[in-house]
């Protein structure tokens, strides 16, 4: 049986960067390190987002970011959050990426979007109770 989702993966092309985005914009923290088991070097920094979820990040990658809303396959992630205002003020103050200023979609959740470094859009979003996701949730328990 499926448990949830453990992890989403990204290649990055300045690691630094990048973890300072997901800690001091969206909240994550660095859990841990693994290194190549063959020699040493980094090669994957793990940050958890809570309810046992990671973002799994490599090193090294050196091509710009293929993933366009028309393109087949990979299209966002989406981090669920208690309060989708105090998350906009923070994207704001850091001087993250404002893609979409929070709005009730209609799913009657509300949503505001960002991207990371390497452009990886993110959605943040507030479950509502009148919700079909929400409704789904609450019949599973």
């Amino acid at each position: 049986m499926i448990k949830g989702i453990a992890h989403a993966a990204f290649n990055v092309k300045d690691m630094d960067t990048t973890v300072a985005f997901y800690e001091n914009t969206l909240g994550f923290k660095k859990a841990f390190d693994i290194p190549r088991p063959e020699n040493g070097e980094p090669w994957i920094v793990y940050l958890y987002g809570g309810g046992g979820q990671f973002i799994e990040l490599f090193y090294g990658a050196t091509k710009e970011n293929p993933y366009k809303d028309e393109n087949i396959g990979f299209f966002h992630i989406c981090v669920a959050v208690d309060d989708i205002h105090e998350i906009w003020d923070r994207i704001v103050k850091t001087g993250a990426p404002q893609d979409d200023a929070p709005k009730q979609g209609a799913d009657f959740n509300w949503q505001c979007w960002t991207h990371d470094p390497d452009g990886i859009k993110i959605e943040l979003m507030q479950l509502d109770e009148k919700s079909p996701q929400m409704q789904f949730i609450k019949g599973q328990e």
